[in-house]
């Protein structure tokens, strides 16, 4: 699987976790999609730590034409490169009151993002 995060935009990620020593890991439906030999246009990375920072620092090393989209509400950051749209967050756990449908999102671990996720694939860019 190693040999399919060749593009350099992994590197990128990969170096910026490493230098803010923020595990990082490509999840979700990129990794589905290229499990299932289908074309994705759609990164998600998830930290160990503070994914908009994350987001920032990538951007930054990408170049000046490059914006990071901040959703607070939502904890993420977005960037789009070339013709992928990455998007970043930290690991978090979610809890919810009876009362609502509205999660209460807390700082988690890589095993609380997990547990929140309806089926998890995943893989290291940097640990």
């Amino acid at each position: 699987m190693k040999n399919k995060l060749l593009h350099p935009v992994f590197n990128i990620i990969s170096e910026c976790a490493e230098e803010m020593n923020v595990p990082a890991y490509v999840i979700g439906g990129w990794v589905r999609d290229l499990i299932l030999h289908r074309p994705c246009k759609d990164i998600d990375i998830v930290a160990i730590g503070n994914g908009i920072e994350l987001a920032k620092r990538v951007a930054k090393k990408l170049g000046d034409q490059y914006h990071v989209a901040v959703y607070k509400n939502f904890g993420t950051a977005q960037i789009v490169y070339e013709d992928y749209d990455i998007e970043f967050v930290g690991a978090r756990k979610e809890s919810y009151r009876s009362e609502s449908r509205k999660p209460i999102v807390e700082n988690g671990t890589l095993e609380d993002d997990q547990n929140r996720r309806d089926f998890t694939i995943m893989h290291l860019l940097f640990r």
